[in-house]
């Protein structure tokens, strides 16, 4: 999980860049540094994994910094925003509006109106959106490009969080669909996307979903430009994680492409939406040690960072069981792991806990701490008000 990070003089390195080195550029810890080279090197694995028919479209909430966004438009075919924020910052870069969709529930009336004054493709998560948008449409004089979020009869098994399947506040019940098109109007139809879960290990799960998937859209009858399949891939986060095999999931796409799609949905564009799978990897979160301690027979290295910028590594962002993130000395890359210690944050709750007894090179105070896999779902996805410390810096190498 930590290979395609470099070494160098006995460090961890960032874009080739040695973290000690990288620290004394950005000037104060912590912080999350993002490698170039492995985004790039992600997205091409994915592009030779599938089929060439397939749009990939970036999920900017895994990861929204600008330079990350910018970076990622050169890569991929389009972005999915969830926030007026998101938007503008996809909408800066040269990513065609049309390329760009707006998913999520309780959009306020502003960003309804920024994203179709904009052009992009506004993801209907309810009825009433529909009629929202339908208004705004009126207003602005402009006939919003739409498309209808699906919450399917069906949910997606090994997912980290489930986003269909049963009572959702994630788009509109699939039983629902064909009453809602007949609201439609004027509206600049697109077409259909289905999301039904994420942090998906279980190549056959993902494919079983997108099977599910274009059986529910075809059954609906309609011609559709725009078919988004969702995502959901996973990246491991712990040692009993087993990396996604992306084989056969490029197979099951092409036969999908090849068959039913063409077939029934001719004129789709057809797209999966990755985020996390895109990002997660090629990030880190550096922190330093700024206490070592032993209570009652138990070492601590108490670090400068914590939970309230890396809350998923903390345990608290959904999980069900806490498991550590991979976590490395990085001033001491190379060196054998000689104690068992806890690295804990620097706020007042015992829920401030990066790494749980894990096995590391004995760390004194100054050293630099890596908490891996923090390239998606980090700062952004962290409760960086509490306690009132400053937020940490965001740099990509």
């Amino acid at each position: 999980m930590t290979e395609g990070f470099g070494r160098v003089d006995g460090q961890l390195a960032v874009g080739g860049i040695a973290v000690e080195r990288l620290a004394a550029r950005v000037g104060s810890t912590p912080f999350f540094a993002y490698d170039r080279g492995l985004l790039a090197a992600r997205v091409s694995a994915v592009r030779a994994a599938l089929p060439t028919e397939i749009n990939l479209s970036y999920a900017v909430k895994a990861n929204p910094m600008p330079a990350v966004i910018q970076h990622m438009r050169g890569l991929v075919d389009g972005f999915d925003v969830a926030s007026g924020a998101e938007l503008r910052n996809a909408l800066d870069t040269s990513m065609p509006a049309s390329r760009v969709s707006f998913a999520g529930p309780g959009k306020s009336l502003a960003e309804l109106t920024q994203a179709v004054a904009a052009g992009v493709t506004v993801e209907l998560e309810s009825e009433h959106e529909v009629t929202r948008v339908r208004a705004v449409s009126e207003t602005l004089g402009v006939a919003a490009r739409v498309a209808l979020r699906v919450n399917p009869d069906f949910s997606v098994r090994g997912s980290g969080m489930r986003l269909g399947g049963g009572p959702q506040q994630f788009g509109i019940d699939s039983e629902r669909i064909p009453a809602v098109l007949e609201t439609l109007g004027d509206l600049d139809f697109q077409g259909f996307h289905v999301f039904a879960g994420s942090q998906n290990l279980n190549a056959e799960s993902i494919c079983e979903a997108q099977r599910k998937t274009v059986e529910l859209i075809l059954g609906f009858g309609v011609a559709v430009r725009y078919l988004n399949l969702g995502g959901g891939f996973g990246i491991p986060y712990s040692a009993r994680d087993k990396p996604l095999d992306l084989a056969p999931i490029g197979e099951n796409l092409a036969a999908l492409v090849d068959g039913p799609i063409r077939a029934g949905l001719p004129e789709a564009r057809v797209v999966v939406e990755l985020g996390r799978y895109l990002v997660g990897e090629a990030g880190v979160y550096l922190t330093r040690v700024v206490d070592r301690k032993v209570s009652r027979g138990k070492t601590f290295l108490v670090v400068d960072g914590g939970l309230h910028h890396q809350l998923a590594a903390s345990g608290n962002f959904g999980q069900v069981i806490r498991r550590n993130y991979p976590i490395a000395v990085a001033n001491r890359i190379g060196s054998p792991a000689t104690e068992t210690a806890t690295v804990v944050g620097c706020l007042c709750t015992p829920l401030d806990l990066l790494g749980d007894d894990v096995e590391l090179p004995a760390a004194e105070i100054g050293d630099l701490v890596a908490v891996f896999q923090a390239g998606a779902y980090g700062l952004t996805a962290s409760p960086t008000a509490f306690l009132s410390h400053p937020a940490p810096l965001e740099v990509l190498v």
